[in-house]
């Protein structure tokens, strides 16, 4: 593919980006309702029932409230750092983004997509996420953009279609 003036990020995520995009998934519709009502329940039942619990009993509550709040992102956080270590995502990649598409390189690999193999681009607190598809997706962090942020959102708004960009 032959690029015009492409905007050219250097993409190197740390465990934080990987964590940050792990939660978002993982905490975000039914599942993270689902997560925050039963931690509130567990809390409750503990917190009226404390006096006539047993201990037991107490500890079972006590592991549920922090079922959610703290063990599942805790472990969230030691996969990231795992995935962070890894050869991929440590030696990092070089997006080339232009008005004919994404070109992404890593070592000697390189792939070219179209915009319209774009499924979705989505902005979530400090960071953008380019699906394409389910399942692959490119995390683009702020602290990667700095002052090409708006040049890039102007790739994406000229590019795709509302519907196939959220938050942007």
């Amino acid at each position: 593919m032959e690029q015009n003036n492409p905007l050219v990020l250097d993409i190197k995520l740390n465990a934080k980006d990987l964590w940050k995009f792990s939660m978002y998934h993982s905490y975000r519709g039914f599942q993270g309702i689902f997560s925050i009502l039963f931690s509130a329940a567990a809390l409750y039942a503990l917190a009226t029932t404390w006096r006539t619990a047993t201990l037991p009993y107490r500890l079972l509550l006590f592991v549920c409230v922090l079922m959610f709040t703290v063990w599942q992102p805790f472990i969230l956080y030691m996969k990231a750092a795992r995935q962070a270590k890894r050869s991929v995502i440590h030696d990092g990649m070089t997006l080339s983004i232009s008005a004919e598409g994404i070109v992404v390189t890593q070592g000697q690999e390189k792939l070219e997509l179209l915009w319209e193999d774009v499924v979705l681009v989505k902005r979530i607190g400090t960071m953008l996420i380019i699906y394409m598809d389910r399942i692959h997706a490119y995390l683009i962090p702020d602290s990667v953009t700095g002052e090409k942020t708006s040049e890039l959102m102007a790739f994406i708004k000229e590019n795709l279609p509302p519907e196939r960009r959220k938050r942007i």
